[in-house]
């Protein structure tokens, strides 16, 4: 027998796939992926917690108890390092050759920049792509800023500087949308 959690894995699997396969500017694949289960769940949790308490944040640590809720969590994440190069001017610079040596400057910021405006794009179809799939399987979930921001904190997704979660539970009530606070 196949338990809601077994399935809510597979299902998460799946989910990569789609932002694996998801249109990318130019043919180039920047998207990471991670499937997080089991105690790397309250890792990651206690990691967005502790931001939320560093920062004043409390929706961080609402969506903690979300992540320790759920049955597994998607996360996609963006190379850093990278630049479509149409020199579009999208992210701020003139040239694509700017916006990375900008790069050499990084602050203390959830996410680190400046970022190609194309692989942003990129992103986030990557990350529609994964929730139409858990919709098609009936899965709960909801795209996360700061799951991606706490996982992003423990130096997962090696590289990206962007990168959103997905938190995924099959029950009988949505844990993501009727919340309290």
């Amino acid at each position: 027998m196949i338990f809601e959690s077994d399935t809510v894995e597979m299902v998460a699997r799946l989910m990569a796939l789609s932002a694996r396969t998801a249109p990318k500017a130019r043919g180039i694949d920047v998207i990471r992926t991670l499937i997080v289960t089991g105690d790397e769940r309250r890792v990651l949790a206690r990691a967005m917690r502790e931001y939320g308490e560093r920062h004043n944040a409390g929706f961080f640590i609402r969506d903690a108890g979300n992540v320790e809720a759920s049955d597994a969590c998607l996360i996609i994440g963006s190379l850093l390092a990278d630049a479509v190069g149409l020199d579009c001017g999208g992210c701020g610079y003139a040239t694509c050759a700017e916006m990375l040596k900008a790069q050499g400057n990084l602050r203390s910021t959830p996410f680190c920049g400046p970022n190609c405006v194309v692989r942003m794009a990129d992103i986030g179809i990557a990350v529609g792509s994964a929730v139409k799939t858990a919709s098609i399987h009936n899965v709960d979930n909801r795209v996360m800023y700061t799951v991606g921001v706490g996982a992003l904190s423990l130096g997962w997704l090696e590289g990206c500087g962007v990168a959103y979660g997905i938190p995924l539970r099959a029950s009988g009530k949505d844990i993501f949308f009727d919340r309290t606070r």
